[in-house]
């Protein structure tokens, strides 16, 4: 297992959709343990792969208190969502020492084949739901800044490169 670099703001791959994952291999589960790993080495609560530069639909969702607790998933798609709204302060390590307030739904079905190979359909709450639906936009091209009005979103990138 290991902790791999993150890709960062502006790098092309983190604007191209992530392709579907045929099967569950022991090649998915190593690159899931890596995506683990690198994800306590944070620290944070979710990982896509395409931060670290692989360009497949997997993630890793980890918002336990006690940690230890990952869900790995692959081919994550959300199948339904509360209508009650969530906010949350959201960040990338792609994207380091900037974060903004993104509302999000408060809850999601989300369908994923797991670490077994099987379809799955799991219900996610609160800081599980919003970082599983951080990490779907992830795989499909998107950043959370990419949720904000065009004005705020233009302030957190100048503030991202004073920063950096």
């Amino acid at each position: 297992m290991t902790v791999r670099p993150i890709l960062r703001w502006p790098d092309k791959r983190l604007r191209t959709r992530a392709v579907d994952v045929d099967a569950v291999t022991d090649e998915v589960r190593g690159i899931w343990d890596d995506m683990i790993d690198t994800m306590e080495a944070m620290p944070g609560v979710g990982l896509a792969a395409v931060q670290i530069g692989v360009m497949r639909r997997l993630a890793v969702v980890d918002a336990s208190g006690e940690r230890g607790q990952a869900v790995r998933m692959a081919n994550p798609e959300v199948l339904h969502s509360s209508i009650e709204p969530r906010d949350h302060e959201e960040a990338s390590p792609c994207l380091p020492g900037v974060s903004a307030k993104i509302t999000r739904p408060r809850a999601v079905t989300v369908r994923f084949l797991n670490e077994a190979g099987e379809v799955e359909e799991r219900d996610f709450v609160g800081l599980w739901a919003t970082s599983v639906q951080h990490q779907i936009d992830h795989l499909a091209g998107k950043m959370y800044f990419d949720r904000l009005s065009k004005t705020k979103r233009d302030m957190l990138l100048r503030k991202a490169k004073k920063v950096g």
